[in-house]
Parts: structure tokens; C-alpha cells; sequence
């Protein structure tokens, strides 16, 4: 999320009374989803939170520290790596290596999934925030929002072997693993279609009453979940943007979560504390079909394949200061995770 989005979602959580309780157990909805466990983690602000299922670890990118948990043993290093600002991490099929964004030196960084420890760091453009991997070319996708660019980072060879240049405020990216790069265009509006190939947007897609769109996954069907922060979700055909269904979800959402193995996507929201439960197959496909009570501020998360459990960073927040972001209470800050 970027900055100027991450204040406004800052401070409408602060006013809508963010800092209540957590401490009871939201009952379990049609879904069957319901909190199962909270783990515990130091103070501070966080983005995205990603699933490795080589190493059975979920990432979260966690102010200045990779946060890193065992999901099998339930081991905590709340220090995995240091980072600046940190935004994504991003896990290389195939390596032993780490990918991560920091809009506080504007780099992406190669670390070593073993420990941690720094291998390269690759400048970027500005304010690099949201990235994915591609399995077309290997490489990482990094998307510099503030500058509306895309730096193309190797891992392996721990540089940048190109950048591609957007436009506009970018949010989050979903890569097909055939050439194509889908883009949430948060000012616009929009999703914009980039050939990495030939290194350029080459269509946008509008999105209608879905405005500020932040999260984005491409789903089974060779579909687009777009979530955005007034509230509405939109489902589309990748290959031409056409609108399949339009989704009425909680506000403020970040991300949007994909469990392939059981056909489901999830999309958590913070302003209204719960995690929308999409169905892809089935009689339902394409609707929501359960909504689940988590916490205020819940905005991203990440699935475990195996378990289906998702595992989505939470934290209270104290009231907003003038000219400030509303931060987080200390002690308050968690992993909430949901399970069957």
C-alpha cells in the first residue's frame, strides 16, 4: 500500500474506533472460517505478508524487520532480515533466495531464504511496494508506485535488468507466467496489461465504480479479483478486461488472497474488520459466499496451501494525532490466523 493510501486508511481506522477490544473469538461464519490462533509480534507498522511453501513460512514485511514464522512449529523471528520501510517478500521458486521492498532507500533486496542475511541491494525507482514473481522470465516484478515504473529485478545475478514505465500510482501486481504483468492503477482506477516483452503497458482495463483498487490476484479461469477501497471488488476476464461480477466487500481492503488448492479467494478489509470469502467453482462461482468477522485494520494476509489456514497482521491503533498517522497501540500487534 502506498503512503498517501496507507494515511487515509490510518485515519479512518483510528476513527472508527479501531482501538476496541480483540480479545473474543469472532464465531464461525457459513464458510466455516474462524480465528484460531493470534501470534504475537513487536511493535510496529507492517504491508504485505506472503506464504513460502518451500520453507513452510509465512513473511511479513514488518516496518524495518522481516517478520518470519514457522507455521508447522510455531517459531517466531520477529527479525528475520532488516529492511527500510518494508512493503513485499517475495519468496524465488526455485532458489534459495528472498526478494524484498523498501521505500525507505528505494531498493529491492536479495536475501538468503536460509538466514536472512543481505546478498544484494538493487536500486529502484521510486517508492517500491508491491511485487510478484514471473515464472516467464524468472524475474521479480517490483512495482515502484510512486514513480509509476516497474523494476525488473534478477535475482540470481542480483541486479536489474530493466525497467518498464507505467504511468500513474501503481498498487499491486499479478504476473499470467505467459508474458503478461496486470497492474492495479490506484489514481486511475484502472488495471493496466504490460507485455514484458516488449517492456510497455499495452491496455488498460476500467474498473468502474471500484475506486482507489489496491489488492489483485489473477485466479483459475485466467480471472482478475480486483479490490479497491471504497468497498466494491471487481471480477474480470484477464484476456479482455470484460466485467464478470461486481462484488460488494468491506472497506479499505489491501490485498487479495488466493487459495487455489480449494478454489477460494479472500479478501480482508480493514475499516470494517472482515475477510470476504469468494467462491471460483461451483454453483456459487464468482459470488461471495461467506463474510468473516476478524479484526479492524486486518488489510493483508497470506494462505497456506497445504492447511488452508490464512494468516492475516492485525494491530489496535491509538487515536489520530493532527498532522500524524494514527500508529500502533504497543503490544497490540499480531498475526491473527483463521482456520476450519
Amino acid at each position: 500500500m502506498n503512503r498517501s493510501m496507507l494515511s487515509a486508511c490510518l485515519a479512518a481506522l483510528a476513527l472508527s474506533g479501531a482501538a476496541a477490544s480483540a480479545g473474543a473469538a469472532p464465531a464461525t461464519g457459513p464458510s466455516g472460517l474462524k480465528v484460531v490462533a493470534r501470534i504475537a509480534g513487536p511493535d510496529g507498522g507492517w504491508d504485505y505478508a506472503s506464504f513460502d511453501p518451500a520453507r513452510r513460512r509465512v513473511y511479513v514485511a514488518h516496518g524495518d524487520s522481516v517478520m518470519a514464522i514457522d507455521v508447522d512449529s510455531g517459531k517466531v523471528n520477529a527479525n528475520f532480515a532488516a529492511g527500510a520501510h518494508l512493503h513485499a517478500v517475495v519468496p524465488v521458486p526455485g532458489t534459495d533466495l528472498i526478494v524484498t521492498t523498501n521505500s525507505g532507500d528505494n531498493t529491492a533486496r536479495v536475501l538468503a531464504a536460509a538466514d536472512g542475511k543481505l546478498i544484494a541491494s538493487i536500486p529502484t525507482a521510486k517508492g517500491p511496494d508491491g511485487a510478484t514473481f514471473d515464472p516467464s522470465t524468472g524475474l521479480v516484478m517490483v512495482i515502484d508506485g510512486d514513480s509509476g515504473e516497474v523494476t525488473m529485478v534478477d535475482a540470481k545475478a542480483g541486479k536489474a535488468v530493466g525497467s518498464i514505465k507505467v504511468g500513474d500510482s501503481l498498487e499491486f501486481p499479478a504476473a499470467d507466467g505467459k508474458g503478461r504483468l496486470y497492474i492495479n492503477v490506484e489514481d486511475k482506477n484502472e488495471i493496466a496489461v504490460v507485455d514484458i516483452a516488449a517492456r510497455k503497458a499495452i491496455a488498460r482495463y476500467p474498473l468502474g465504480d471500484c475506486h482507489g483498487p489496491t489488492g489483485l490476484a489473477l485466479v483459475a479461469g485466467n480471472r482478475l479479483i480486483s479490490a479497491c477501497a471504497n468497498g466494491v471488488a471487481k471480477i474480470l476476464d484477464a484476456a479482455t478486461g470484460r466485467v464478470i461480477a461486481s462484488l460488494k466487500i468491506g472497506a479499505r481492503p489491501d490485498s487479495v488472497l488466493y487459495d487455489e488448492t480449494r478454489g477460494f479467494a479472500y479478501i480482508p478489509s480493514a475499516l470494517t474488520g472482515t475477510l470476504a470469502v469468494i467462491a471460483l467453482s461451483g454453483e456459487h462461482d464468482n459470488a461471495i459466499v461467506g463474510t468473516v468477522a476478524t479484526q479492524v485494520g486486518t488489510r493483508t494476509g497470506a494462505v497456506d496451501p497445504k492447511t488452508g489456514k490464512i494468516y492475516l497482521p492485525a494491530a489496535q491503533f491509538q487515536p489520530a494525532v493532527a498532522g500524524h498517522r494514527p500508529a500502533p497501540k504497543p503490544g497490540t500487534f499480531e498475526v491473527l490466523v483463521l482456520g476450519r
